[in-house]
């Protein structure tokens, strides 16, 4: 019994994976609206450089689960047929896609006509990932995973730190907007929803059980740990909400900061989930 701190790689790699998406998501449709200034557009375009940085370090992260760099390509050898091997091919499309948008455009070799496919392609391929890491735990072998908290729990992810890491670079580049008052709701509906799925998910959790292991002992703080979590993502969303509540624009600082706390607190609810692994009739120790 314990936590899932042990798998920090995979927390880290599919949080950062998942809020890449998000950002990415929000960054592209600044894009695809066609309203910035040439100028507007290539600080946009330095400022992604961020996304792709998250999200190779995601992907260092997931090799050191490997126990060994050099399996990393054994992970493709099932594509199409195994979970993971789809979520590795998924991800590495999704990266490279991104990753060589963004040289294209920095470089200024980006063709004219190809721009808002590229985005658009990117942006599919961005949500095929994120399927495919749903995918990979819907075991049926795994009760406490194989449910709908799994999927839900990454796509609020998505929403949660995703526009504020959207919203960071574009303050970063210097892009701002009216209407971008109402993105920070978007978390914030997120983050009600999932405190929701967390009540929903403690209920369910006590009907769940092996031979020898009853799924609530899993993880035995797991409200404390959940309420630190809803705690440090309202208090990172506070750093993003309240200077536009007052009419000032977010200082880029501040969004830092939301952004970190934001991160800091679903890494705790990923941690959570992976401790609560349990295969069908067997108890699983820490």
């Amino acid at each position: 019994m314990g936590n899932g701190w042990h798998e920090w790689p995979l927390m880290f790699f599919t949080v950062a994976g998942q809020s890449v998406i998000g950002g990415y998501l929000v960054m592209a449709m600044v894009l695809l609206a066609g309203r910035l200034t040439a100028e507007s557009t290539r600080r946009v375009h330095r400022a992604m450089f961020f996304l792709w940085l998250l999200m190779g370090l995601g992907f260092i992260a997931s090799m050191l689960h490997l126990g060994s760099p050099l399996r990393a390509m054994n992970a493709l050898n099932r594509l199409g047929a195994s979970p993971l091997s789809n979520e590795i091919a998924a991800g590495s499309l999704f990266f490279a896609l991104g990753g060589i948008y963004w040289l294209l455009a920095v470089l200024d070799y980006l063709p004219r006509a190809l721009d808002k496919l590229w985005l658009a392609l990117t942006a599919l391929s961005g949500l095929v990932f994120l399927y495919a890491m749903g995918r990979v735990y819907m075991i049926d072998t795994v009760p406490t995973w194989n449910n709908i908290y799994t999927p839900l729990g990454f796509v609020l992810t998505v929403f949660i730190g995703g526009p504020l890491l959207g919203y960071l670079l574009l303050r970063m580049a210097g892009i701002s907007g009216p209407g971008w008052r109402y993105l920070p709701w978007v978390s914030v509906i997120a983050v009600m929803i999932s405190v929701a799925a967390i009540m929903m998910q403690a209920a369910a959790l006590a009907a769940i059980h092996s031979s020898v292991q009853q799924a609530s002992g899993l993880v035995p703080d797991y409200g404390l740990l959940m309420a630190g979590r809803v705690l440090l993502l309202s208090l990172g969303l506070a750093c993003w909400l309240l200077p536009l509540v007052r009419g000032k624009t977010p200082p880029v600082a501040g969004l830092a900061l939301g952004l970190a706390l934001v991160l800091g607190g679903e890494l705790i609810g990923r941690a959570i989930f992976y401790g609560l692994h349990m295969t069908v009739g067997m108890a699983v120790a820490s």
